[in-house]
């Protein structure tokens, strides 16, 4: 089988790949509504601080040692779920997601159908509207669908299908409780902390010098 990602295999990547694996940070399983295999992603499971200087280089050999594998040549969708993200402690980093999805050949890029970004909260939605067709290619900036709430994503997938982890649900019953939170009129400390990851001066700067 031909490789799907770009690049060389690094000798020291497995124990990067056992890392996330043991998260669950970035699994697949189940389908959407017309059949397309799902990949979730889970910003607060993500191993950040324990892969130091290597998130890139671990993001995407697990796309191509284990996500893309499993895929096989099915269409496919991302379901990234934004709750209690810390940029210093379970965040990426802009350049490393950018640096992902660009080593994916083109075949692949055109088989992702859309990326559901659960809670992104207001600071995502304005870095994305601002930064993002900057950083990022239009077929992946045009396929970006933000999720406000869990209910959301139901409608195009089936509850069974997807695994949704107790800091989601807690974060989104929160949601409910307090409105007002989507905008930015009312914050908490733990608020604040979901939406620093998305402004995450670094690594979007790195990504701009990239581009330029």
């Amino acid at each position: 089988m031909a490789m799907e990602v770009i690049g060389e295999k690094d000798p020291a990547m497995e124990t990067e790949l056992l890392v996330l694996e043991r998260s669950r940070a970035i699994t697949v399983h189940g389908r959407d509504r017309k059949g397309r295999a799902v990949v979730r992603v889970v910003g607060n499971h993500f191993p950040a601080r324990a892969l130091g200087g290597r998130v890139e280089e671990a993001v995407k050999g697990c796309l191509r040692d284990r996500v893309l594998p499993a895929i096989g040549d099915r269409d496919f969708v991302i379901v990234y779920m934004h709750s209690r993200v810390d940029r210093t402690h379970n965040f990426p980093g802009v350049a490393a997601i950018r640096a992902a999805y660009e080593s994916l050949r083109a075949g692949t890029k055109a088989r992702l159908r859309a990326v559901y970004f659960v809670h992104p909260g207001l600071q995502s939605r304005l870095f994305f509207a601002t930064f993002g067709r900057f950083l990022f290619s239009s077929g992946l900036y045009e396929k970006l669908r933000y999720m406000s709430r869990l209910e959301y994503v139901w409608a195009h997938m089936d509850k069974g299908q997807l695994e949704v982890p107790d800091c989601v649900r807690e974060h989104d019953e929160e949601l409910e409780r307090r409105p007002l939170m989507d905008y930015g009129i009312e914050a908490t400390d733990r608020r604040c902390m979901f939406d620093a990851a998305s402004m995450d001066t670094s690594a979007s700067m790195h990504s701009l010098r990239c581009i330029s």
